[in-house]
C-alpha cells in the first residue's frame, strides 16, 4: 500500500533530482521511477504504477513526464501534479537552454561522446531491472491468467516489427476487454472504442514571432504520440520542410541537445525556440509543448482508479499494461543493439551487466551508477 502524501516539498525534491540525472529517454525515466518510488519508497504499488504508465501511454505528448505528473497527482492532487511536472522539466530546460546559448555563441555543441558512452550501458541496466520487477504485475504467472502473457508477447512482436505504439496499446485494450466480455457471457454487448487524434489542428504560423511559436508547439503537444523521437519527425515536417524556420542541420543539433541533457527529449523544443526567438522563444516553445500534458494527465489521474474498480474496464487496462511492459522491453532490445553493437561493445557489456547485478542484489540508488558511468565514459574518452 502507498504511504500517505507528505506534501509538495518531497515531490519537488525528488523530481528535481530525477530531472537533473535522468538520462536515456522515456523508458529509462520510467525505470528510475519504478526503482525509487515503487521499490524503495513504496509511494505506490507495482499495479498502481503500471496503471499510470498504461494510461499515460494512451495520451499524446511526453510519456515519462506525464507519468511524473500522474504520480504527483496521486500523491497530492493538482498541486502535486504541477509540482512534479515542473520540477521534472526544469533541470532539462535549463541544461538545454545552456546548450542552445553555447550553440548560438560558438556555432557548435560541446562534445559529449564519452559521457554518453558511459551512461548508456547503465541506462540499459536500469531499464532491464524495471522490466524484470514489473513482470509480475503486468503479466501474472497464475495458470488461469493466460491473456496478459499472450498479449505481452504479441505486443512485443508488433513493437519489434515496427507497429505504432498507440495501435499496440489500443489493440491490447480491446483484446483484454473482449476476453473479459466472453468470460462474463456478455460478448454480444461488446463495447467499441474510438481514439480521436486531433491531427486536423492548424494554426496561422506564418512568422517566427512568439504567437507563431506558441501555436506551432502547442499543436505538437496535442498531436505527437510516442516518444520524443516522434516529435523530431513532426519538427522536420512542420519547421524544416513546410515553414522553413530552421534547417535540417539545426534540427539535428537540437536533437543532440535533447539527448545529451537529462530529462525529457521533448525539451528539444527549448533549443529550437531559442534559435527562433532567444530566451523568450525557448520559454514559449517549452511551455506550449508541455501544456496539453498537464491538462490531460489531470483527467488520467482522476479516471484511472475508477477504471480499476470496474471489472470490464479493468480488463482493458490490464491489456494496456501488458502492452506497456512489452513496449518497454522492445525499447530495451532496440537500445541494446546500438549500445552493445558499437565501438568497444565488450566494455559496454561488462559495464551494463555489472550495473544490472548491483541493481538486482542491492538497494543502491541508480543515480550513483549513472554518475559512475558518466565518469568512466569521460575518462575513457580523455584517454583515447
Amino acid at each position: 500500500m502507498s504511504r500517505e502524501p507528505s506534501g509538495v516539498v518531497e515531490l519537488a525534491r525528488y523530481f528535481l533530482r530525477l530531472g537533473a540525472t535522468a538520462f536515456g529517454g522515456p523508458a529509462a525515466h520510467l525505470g528510475l521511477m519504478q526503482q525509487e518510488l515503487v521499490e524503495r519508497r513504496k509511494w505506490l504499488t507495482r499495479q498502481e504504477f503500471l496503471d499510470l504508465v498504461g494510461g499515460c501511454n494512451l495520451l499524446p505528448g511526453p510519456s515519462s513526464s506525464q507519468v511524473a505528473m500522474a504520480i504527483g497527482y496521486k500523491r497530492d492532487g493538482l498541486p502535486g501534479l504541477a509540482t512534479a511536472g515542473l520540477c521534472f522539466l526544469l533541470p532539462s530546460f535549463v541544461a538545454t537552454l545552456g546548450l542552445a546559448w553555447a550553440y548560438v555563441r560558438f556555432g557548435a555543441l560541446p562534445q559529449a561522446g564519452g559521457l554518453l558512452w558511459g551512461i548508456r550501458p547503465v541506462i540499459l541496466a536500469i531499464l532491464a531491472q524495471a522490466v524484470w520487477n514489473l513482470r509480475g504485475a503486468a503479466v501474472p504467472g497464475e495458470k488461469r491468467e493466460w491473456v496478459r502473457p499472450v498479449l505481452a508477447v504479441l505486443s512485443l512482436a508488433a513493437a519489434l516489427w515496427g507497429a505504432p505504439p498507440v495501435a499496440i496499446l489500443a489493440g491490447a485494450a480491446v483484446a483484454g476487454l473482449a476476453v473479459e466480455q466472453v468470460r462474463s457471457g456478455q460478448a454480444g454487448r461488446l463495447t467499441g472504442f474510438g481514439w480521436i487524434l486531433p491531427g486536423g489542428m492548424t494554426a496561422a504560423m506564418t512568422g517566427t514571432g512568439l504567437v507563431g511559436i506558441a501555436l506551432a508547439f502547442l499543436k505538437l503537444g496535442v498531436v505527437v504520440f510516442g516518444s520524443g523521437y516522434v516529435l523530431v519527425a513532426f519538427l522536420k515536417t512542420d519547421l524544416v520542410d513546410r515553414l522553413h524556420w530552421i534547417t535540417m542541420p539545426q534540427l539535428l543539433d537540437a536533437v543532440t541537445a535533447g539527448q545529451v541533457t537529462p530529462g525529457p527529449v521533448f525539451t528539444t523544443a527549448t533549443f529550437v525556440g531559442y534559435l527562433l526567438h532567444g530566451y523568450a522563444g525557448a520559454a514559449v516553445a517549452t511551455a506550449a509543448v508541455f501544456l496539453p500534458s498537464f491538462v490531460m494527465v489531470a483527467g488520467v489521474g482522476w479516471l484511472t482508479p475508477r477504471i480499476r474498480r470496474s471489472a470490464v474496464a479493468g480488463a482493458a487496462l490490464d491489456g494496456v499494461n501488458a502492452a506497456a511492459l512489452a513496449l518497454m522491453a522492445s525499447v530495451l532490445v532496440t537500445l541494446s543493439r546500438g549500445v552493445l553493437g558499437g565501438p568497444m561493445a565488450g566494455l559496454a557489456a561488462v559495464l551494463g551487466v555489472g550495473c544490472l547485478a548491483v541493481l538486482l542484489r542491492t538497494r543502491l540508488n541508480p543515480t550513483w551508477l549513472i554518475g559512475a558511468g558518466a565518469v568512466a565514459g569521460w575518462a575513457l574518452g580523455a584517454a583515447i
